[in-house]
């Protein structure tokens, strides 16, 4: 039987601790917008309590988003609280993201709590808020190194209090796919009542790890993927939802779940989001660089052109994109004859018997090669009378 996994975005707060973004409304708008019609099921808005400006952003957000829920995050702190309560509450799908630290090294550092304090904090919390909204995240802060037998009470602690999604986040990536597999595995054996809630991955990219643990994730028990667009946020960022959706559709048959992403507007919404932080995505990312569907190589660019599937296993248009075969050194003749004839030369093998070496040598010297390159070098072999076909 094939199950469900939905998409919750924080591009517009996590992925705003990406240094050097700050989102202006104008653009927190269109990208809250467009995430309504990408398929995501939750958009955490922002940090109400953060400042005036965070606040008025999560209202607004809250008041142009037609299907998806509208989050507001909020530390256990009733000023938090109140503030997420009161910024979401014209939204046709409130939500709240509580969360606490749990782990030995915050709760010595940081919070100077003990784990009877957390776990009453935990309680007494979620009960007020689930007063005045229904819908609540829980997250155990830095999940992954928190002793597993905590990380269970937490849980459960929140769970019994009226939480209805629990977020496992590896705050600081720090995991392997195996480890956080195993921290669900834990929390099915251990947690009374696990499939009466939501379970959600949170992954960092700190050790590069934050697709694949978030997968391991969905293996092993969550039910929704917490994500960015373009895998911008805190450090070395958050999982990429577009990847993280084309590696669900690509490898169905091990995942067997499906989604509510239109992965077709990938390439709008991730365009939109770079353009907002001006941070221009990396030409070799996966699924949205510009180097994902391009094939240089004589070897693969001959496959492709014979059949895409020998090298692509995602089509393109897809995402939105489409593919291409880039010129350059390693090109081998099928390519250059292939783009030639796009050109509108009719040239044969024969011909390229002629014309490739001039190409190679042409090559040898340039990046890529552009068509008036083509065009100047075809000038040249047809002065010369070395092909039988005038463009």
């Amino acid at each position: 039987m094939t199950g469900k996994i939905t998409f919750y975005d924080t591009t517009m707060r996590d992925g705003e601790q990406t240094i050097g973004v700050n989102f202006s409304i104008e653009e927190k708008i269109e990208i809250a917008k467009r995430l309504d019609d990408y398929g995501v099921s939750a958009i955490e808005a922002g940090f109400p309590a953060a400042s005036e400006k965070d606040f008025e952003e999560v209202k607004k957000i809250a008041s142009v988003v037609n299907k998806a829920k509208v989050v507001g995050l909020a530390r256990m702190v009733r000023n938090d609280i109140t503030a997420v309560i009161e910024a979401t509450k014209n939204a046709k799908k409130p939500m709240i993201h509580v969360f606490i630290a749990t782990s030995p090294i915050h709760r010595e550092f940081k919070l100077h709590m003990t784990k009877e304090e957390i776990l009453d904090k935990i309680k007494a919390d979620i009960t007020f808020t689930k007063q005045h909204i229904q819908d609540i995240v829980f997250s155990p802060e830095d999940a992954t190194r928190t002793e597993p037998d905590f990380l269970v009470a937490s849980v459960q602690t929140a769970i019994d209090a009226g939480a209805t999604m629990i977020n496992i986040p590896d705050t600081v990536g720090y995991d392997t796919p195996e480890e956080y597999g195993e921290v669900f595995e834990n929390l099915q054996q251990n947690i009374i009542g696990f499939n009466q809630v939501g379970w959600s991955t949170h992954t960092h990219n700190d050790l590069g790890m934050a697709t694949a643990n978030a997968l391991a994730g969905i293996v092993h028990g969550a039910t929704e993927i917490q994500g960015t667009i373009n895998g911008i946020g805190e450090r070395a960022g958050n999982v990429d939802m577009i990847e993280a959706a084309a590696a669900i559709l690509v490898r169905h048959e091990k995942f067997n779940v499906e989604t509510d992403i239109v992965l077709s507007q990938s390439k709008v919404i991730s365009d939109i989001v770079a353009h907002a932080t001006r941070m221009p995505v990396a030409g070799n990312k996966p699924i949205m660089g510009r180097n994902a569907f391009a094939h240089e190589s004589g070897i693969h660019q001959d496959g492709y052109l014979k059949n895409p599937e020998t090298y692509e296993i995602l089509k393109p248009e897809m995402v939105g994109v489409t593919a291409s075969l880039p010129l350059g050194k390693l090109s081998g003749s099928h390519a250059v004859m292939s783009k030639l004839h796009h050109l509108g030369y009719e040239v044969t093998r024969d011909d390229m018997k002629a014309i490739f070496p001039i190409f190679k040598s042409v090559a040898a010297e340039s990046d890529l090669i552009t068509d008036n390159q083509l065009k100047i070098i075809m000038q040249g072999v047809e002065e010369k009378e070395m092909v039988s076909h005038q463009s």
